[in-house]
């Protein structure tokens, strides 16, 4: 195989981007049938069909998608490298990249961002969500310079500090029998439709061992992997949901759904790791120390 010519990959990208050659020729401000004949010319260089042509548009085939995930890592390189070029010509302070599990950068994070900015006028931030083992990867490989992830998380490559604990929270529908109360016990769940988060994260293992170790039988009707959809079907009235305190005091602040006041979940049954403090955990859910 020859070596790869940078303009048949800005090509294939282009065409993975837009889903088709004509969108893909606008985009890179060349012909049609340039960009066809640099897909030809790939495709024959790497021996791989990386498009099948489906009605209008061109779809990627699985070594295709594969393929672009390294090429994508390429260019947000090459990306990067501008950047600090122009921050080099413009002499700006500098540049942070900041991964954070998708419960911190839905809200939380955001908003210490915007505060930390307005006293740093030249430094640039880049903010990405993304779930732990992905923000782990992220800052191991050096595609960012900080992340938040769960206490679980560990490389050979990455310095970790754990932060305080935050106690689980109930998400309650307005009008649930258990809004009453001022604080929840296992048993309080017993028989209850249960939204349950992704079976591949620490905080779903974390639950489900708590209510075994009390012999407690749950209606596991929905599972999801982000605790803002478990937090929305739980304004739906479609069950309750124990999950970080950051997530449900965004939606309960955002939505317009009803959703019961948060109940600090016991600390001693099951606590997650993440940047905040026992003390404003309290304030959000509105629920006193």
């Amino acid at each position: 195989m020859r070596g790869l010519n940078p303009r048949q990959i800005e090509a294939f990208r282009a065409v993975v981007l837009t889903g088709g050659v004509s969108a893909a020729a606008s985009l890179i401000n060349v012909t049609q049938p340039a960009v066809s004949r640099m897909i030809r010319d790939l495709q024959q260089d790497l021996g791989l069909v990386l498009f099948e042509r489906r009605g209008t548009g061109l779809v990627p085939t699985s070594e295709a998608l594969s393929l672009y995930a390294e090429v994508e890592r390429a260019f947000v390189g090459l990306e990067r490298i501008a950047q600090m070029a122009t921050e080099l010509r413009t002499r700006r302070a500098g540049f942070l990249r900041i991964a954070a599990l998708p419960a911190l950068a839905n809200g939380f994070l955001p908003r210490f961002v915007g505060q930390f900015l307005q006293d740093r006028p030249k430094l640039d931030i880049v903010l990405s969500g993304l779930v732990s083992h992905a923000v782990v990867a992220s800052v191991a490989q050096g595609q960012c310079d900080l992340g938040f992830a769960e206490a679980s998380m560990e490389h050979a490559a990455v310095e970790r500090e754990l932060m305080p604990p935050a106690p689980f929270v109930a998400v309650l529908p307005e009008r649930h029998r258990l809004a009453r109360k001022k604080k929840l016990r296992p048993r309080d769940f017993e028989g209850e439709n249960f939204i349950s988060l992704g079976p591949s994260t620490l905080s779903r293992f974390r639950i489900d061992r708590m209510f075994a170790e009390h012999g407690i039988t749950r209606i596991l009707r929905i599972e999801t992997p982000l605790s803002e959809i478990a937090c929305a079907l739980a304004g739906a009235d479609a069950g309750v949901v124990l999950c970080e305190p950051f997530t449900a005091t965004e939606y309960a602040t955002r939505s317009s759904l009803p959703i019961a006041a948060c109940r600090r979940w016991p600390a001693s049954s099951s606590t997650a790791s993440a940047p905040t403090s026992r003390r404003s955990c309290a304030a959000a859910c509105g629920v006193s120390s």
